[in-house]
């Protein structure tokens, strides 16, 4: 097997063609006559006869005859001619000795070989796709009616279920929905957002049928229905009896409440374990204390370790209720866990709530964490 050569491969020779070809045209203004001198007396009559006045035998070194500026132009142009054509040549047998890969010459070409035809009718200009406005529910005739109609369980589905509303309302796409109605299920009360009016009162309440009741304490009407039903299920699922202790407050006893509770602790402790009048979610009329009941109904702090509020954890949401205040989020929601204190939210946002795993109403809606006044 012989080894390539690059002195003599087709590319090496092509060159060297090239280079002989131009080398020779730098000489070309002389041409050497071995005639002998006698051969190259002057016909001067003849020449002149074929190209003017110009003499083409005039004296000039021994052996070197002049050729006309004509004629040498002639020339020359052949030469240029054959040199470009040699060095195609030697381009495309380096290409195709190369495998085809084009080299710096072929890329010079390419370089030269100028921008892109424009056009007919001028540079085209840029197309840019218009961008669709950000879809909101308040731009929706059936929502806004909804909404305006009072009616949370028809605003809800009209924007599309519980996900679809809660990430309308936390994105801030749904300006038309606020979350300090005090009338609408998707109320935040916490440090930060007091009532408007600070003295509100909702004017649905009702005692909860087949629910007992510690004291004579009433909560809005949808909860009501749905606290009868949440009962009913436990103590068909054998966990027992759930009662509650206290619900609606209005702001006058939530002061009175209040009051007690920093006369034993302080203001400090205090605001760890009640709210201030008019910040209790109570006097929304849609929060219950619920306690665990087998004949008789034993505390709030005894729910966390029952078999009724193990099930409330588990079910509450099917039912409308979450659990308001829960187990390390106190730097969000500004309270010590509760697991007996229920916030009922209707059914479709309280699945939104368990299905996203959220554990307080601050990070549901976006809105900011408030732990202190």
């Amino acid at each position: 097997m012989t080894s390539h050569d690059p002195e003599t491969s087709p590319r090496r020779a092509a060159r060297a063609e090239a280079e002989r070809l131009a080398t020779a045209a730098l000489t070309l203004p002389a041409v050497f006559d071995e005639r002998a001198p006698a051969e190259q007396a002057p016909t001067r009559g003849r020449r002149r006869g074929r190209i003017g006045a110009f003499d083409a035998a005039a004296p000039g070194p021994r052996g070197i005859r002049r050729l006309p500026p004509v004629l040498l132009r002639r020339r020359l142009v052949v030469v240029v001619a054959a040199v470009i054509v040699v060095a195609g040549c030697a381009v495309a047998i380096g290409a195709a000795a190369s495998g085809g890969v084009p080299g710096p010459a072929s890329d010079a070409v390419d370089h030269l070989s100028g921008p892109p035809p424009v056009a007919d009718d001028g540079i085209p200009v840029p197309q840019l796709a218009a961008v669709a406005a950000t879809a909101t529910p308040c731009d929706d005739p059936a929502f806004t009616a909804a909404l305006a109609s009072g009616d949370d369980a028809a605003t809800i589905a009209a924007a599309g279920g519980g996900q679809a509303f809660r990430a309308a309302v936390a994105s801030g796409i749904a300006p038309c929905v606020s979350l300090s109605d005090p009338n609408r299920e998707w109320l935040v009360v916490n440090k930060q957002r007091p009532y408007d009016p600070v003295d509100y009162q909702p004017g649905d309440l009702v005692m909860p049928a087949n629910v007992r009741a510690l004291e004579d304490s009433a909560v809005r009407a949808p909860a009501a229905a749905a606290l009868t039903s949440l009962v009913k299920a436990a103590s068909d699922a054998g966990v027992g009896e759930i009662g509650y202790l206290s619900a609606y407050r209005s702001y006058t006893t939530q002061k009175s409440t209040y009051a007690g509770r920093v006369a034993v602790g302080g203001v400090a402790e205090a605001d760890r374990e009640s709210a201030r009048p008019g910040f209790s979610e109570h006097q929304s009329g849609m929060a219950v204390d619920i306690v665990p009941c087998n004949g008789s109904c034993r505390t709030l702090d005894d729910v966390a370790g029952s078999p009724q509020g193990a099930w409330v954890r588990e079910h509450a949401w099917e039912y409308g209720f979450i659990t308001r205040y829960a187990e390390g989020r106190e730097s969000v929601s500004g309270y010590e866990p509760e697991a007996w204190h229920l916030r009922y939210i209707g059914p479709e946002l309280a699945r939104a709530y368990h299905e996203g795993g959220f554990t307080t109403l601050e990070e549901f809606f976006g809105l900011p964490a408030a732990p202190t006044y």
